[in-house]
């Protein structure tokens, strides 16, 4: 085995370095490849692991190209007939390691570079979607290491490197989000203030637990006021600041759901409104079909939408939540009144483990509850 020697710098930092002699090509000709590391525990262990690729023909030597090649090469492949949604939020993630080290070689990137990447994002990595120069959260982190070390271990699949930085950083915790959430006399008093709003039937679809990118996705053809149903199988979403409508994201996204009278009542109104709208246009007026729609039957921005929740919130005097966060309250309420998790999952179309851990959200007085069954509990004993 190669001998490992101590390199003194300039600065008097050490680092630790060895040769490795690889395997003949065709011309017999000696090649040999020189390896340096910051920590002599982590050239130890490459050493090591080298060695022994080399001795069983594993090894082929390394490649020479840069972290940006890296990023293009990982790319192609797992994007390979991904969604447009997909492909944006893995190009995003990887945004910060093409930054920092797309000029580097590949090779040449050690543990050190990826904990510098990683405290550089965690403390000043924002580009855009918040004030720019200042820490981005652990999810974006994360993210992007994620896809960085799937980059790197992609090349030792297709042996163009064989060793993956990334490994060996620890990656910074996420915390659980807290979501806010509206109380029943909350979503009562929103739907109280949207109910003169032109477009109250697609508030109430909110209210009932329906994604924005579902509600914007519908059109007349999926909704059937006699037999008071509503089939959900489009969605329109932002995507890079662009609108594209798509299938659901999953097949459980895919769903018939029951109409009540209320919700019937705000949807034939819409419909009745719209085509007296149409009639007044003429010809300015391009039906498309879809429930949410302008007065000129056009589809409206998903940014819009959001927008006019809020509008109306505040008319409400109620305190802010995200647009999705209704979507929270709606389960969270539902759990509340003792809808099954598995009723209240196939309602929203995702998991029962997802519906459980991510969308159910004690209130304050739903402590009450709790302490109502305890108090019954220790008087049995």
């Amino acid at each position: 085995m190669p001998a490992i020697k101590t390199i003194t710098l300039a600065d008097g930092r050490k680092r630790y370095r060895f040769v490795i002699d690889l395997p003949h090509g065709a011309d017999e000709k000696r090649r040999q490849e020189t390896h340096t590391f910051a920590k002599l525990g982590d050239a130890k262990a490459e050493l090591a692991r080298l060695t022994h690729q080399a001795g069983t023909g594993e090894y082929a030597g390394r490649w020479s190209g840069t972290v940006s090649d890296l990023i293009d090469r990982y790319l192609k492949h797992a994007l390979d007939g991904a969604e447009e949604n997909t492909k944006t939020s893995y190009r995003t993630a990887l945004l910060p390691a093409r930054d920092r080290l797309g000029s580097m070689r590949a090779r040449d990137v050690d543990r050190e570079h990826i904990q510098e990447l990683k405290d550089w994002m965690l403390t000043s990595g924002r580009r855009r979607g918040g004030k720019a120069g200042t820490g981005l959260s652990a999810r974006s982190v994360r993210l992007t290491m994620g896809q960085l070390s799937a980059a790197y271990e992609l090349a030792i699949v297709d042996r163009k490197l064989n060793y993956n930085p990334v490994r060996y950083v620890k990656l910074p915790k996420q915390a659980r989000a807290e979501h806010e959430t509206w109380s029943k006399e909350q979503v009562e008093a929103f739907l109280t203030t949207a109910a003169p709003d032109r477009l109250y039937a697609a508030w109430r679809l909110d209210m009932y637990g329906l994604r924005r990118g579902e509600i914007l996705g519908l059109r007349w053809e999926d909704v059937d006021l006699e037999a008071r149903t509503v089939r959900i199988g489009r969605t329109r979403v932002l995507v890079d600041y662009k609108v594209l409508e798509k299938a659901p994201k999953s097949e459980r996204g895919f769903r018939t759901l029951p109409l009540d009278d209320d919700l019937t009542a705000a949807l034939q109104a819409l419909r009745d409104r719209q085509v007296t709208e149409s009639m007044e246009a003429a010809g300015a007026h391009h039906d498309r079909g879809y429930v949410v729609a302008d007065e000129l039957g056009e589809p409206v921005h998903p940014e819009w939408f959001s927008d006019e929740f809020h509008r109306l919130r505040e008319r409400a005097g109620l305190p802010r939540i995200r647009l999705h966060d209704a979507r929270h309250s709606v389960n969270s309420l539902m759990a509340a009144a003792g809808v099954a998790p598995h009723i209240r999952a196939a309602w929203c179309g995702h998991t029962q483990a997802v519906n459980e851990t991510t969308y159910t959200h004690a209130r304050p007085e739903d402590m009450a509850v709790a302490l109502d069954a305890l108090s019954k509990i220790s008087k049995a004993v």
